[in-house]
């Protein structure tokens, strides 16, 4: 590298933006894709942020309830994309619910119950990383729950949501989809990371042992509980950025708020990206 493509301290001084950084490292002949991608995201992330904030708006004039379910195996984004949708949103109008495991008094009760007090009020916008939907994978798989148990759970989740339904409060199901390679370059990352070391698990190692125990009982999750008036929306994640992106869209997509006509960029998600489950079943993980 000669010294008129090596970037300078008088280079660095004279940058204010990062447009104008990626522009000073053009005319050094430096490869800035990285960067340009980075700005290029978090453009986007903020025009579909705004639209967020204008979706609560309305939610909370029009007394909606809107719950939206964050499912995937482990490592798969889901904490990521929450914290993306909630980042600019008003905390008295929106929460996030995350619950540990049920205290001997919630195992006494019917299973539902513990998530039911946390279902959003009118105006409400209530986030689930990870939901009910527990028992319908990971407790089987992991043994944390009996046959009986799982069985009368897929037989209600169905009459559950109807419920729900009847009753006008919204649901958005997601699942995020990660490939077997690329949730094990994750739990590395966890492991390397100081900062992330407290995420890795002993249940996150069995995931990855148990691969295809997880997908038959997923798979059996989608085709009892995939339906009309509450389908499963398949994100592909292996791409953190763009799975961000696309589910904020798919929600924005869903719902005529106003000022929806001004928006800056697309509300349409990727299809590539973002789908049902009856279009997905051929191609996730």
């Amino acid at each position: 590298m000669s010294e008129k493509e090596k970037l300078t301290i008088k280079d660095l001084e004279s940058v204010t933006t990062r447009s104008e950084l990626i522009d000073r490292l053009s005319e050094k002949n430096i490869d800035a894709t990285d960067i340009v991608h980075k700005n290029k995201y978090e453009k986007e992330l903020r025009l579909l942020q705004v639209e967020l904030v204008k979706l609560q708006q309305w939610v909370k004039k029009n007394n909606k309830r809107v719950a939206i379910v964050f499912e995937g195996r482990d490592a798969a984004g889901k904490g990521g994309s929450i914290r993306r949708f909630m980042e600019h949103l008003n905390p008295r109008s929106s929460r996030l619910v995350a619950l540990n495991k049920p205290t001997d008094i919630e195992r006494g009760q019917w299973y539902f119950m513990r998530y039911i007090k946390e279902l959003p009020n009118p105006g409400e916008i209530v986030f689930f990383d990870r939901s009910w939907y527990n028992r319908a994978v990971v407790e089987p798989v992991m043994g944390f729950c009996s046959d009986q148990q799982y069985h009368t759970f897929m037989a209600q989740a169905p009459e559950f949501e109807h419920m729900l339904y009847e009753d006008d409060l919204i649901i958005i199901k997601f699942w995020l989809s990660i490939s077997k390679d690329e949730q094990a370059k994750r739990f590395d990352s966890r492991q390397e990371n100081p900062l992330k070391r407290w995420k890795f698990s002993p249940v996150d190692k069995k995931g990855q042992e148990l691969w295809d125990r997880y997908t038959t009982y997923r798979d059996h999750m989608f085709s009892k509980t995939h339906t009309t008036y509450s389908p499963w929306v398949i994100v592909k994640t292996n791409d953190k950025q763009e799975a961000r992106l696309e589910s904020i869209r798919y929600v924005l997509s869903k719902f005529d708020y106003d000022g929806k006509e001004d928006a800056k960029t697309t509300l349409f998600p990727d299809p590539n990206v973002v789908m049902h489950y009856f279009r997905a079943s051929y191609q996730t993980e």
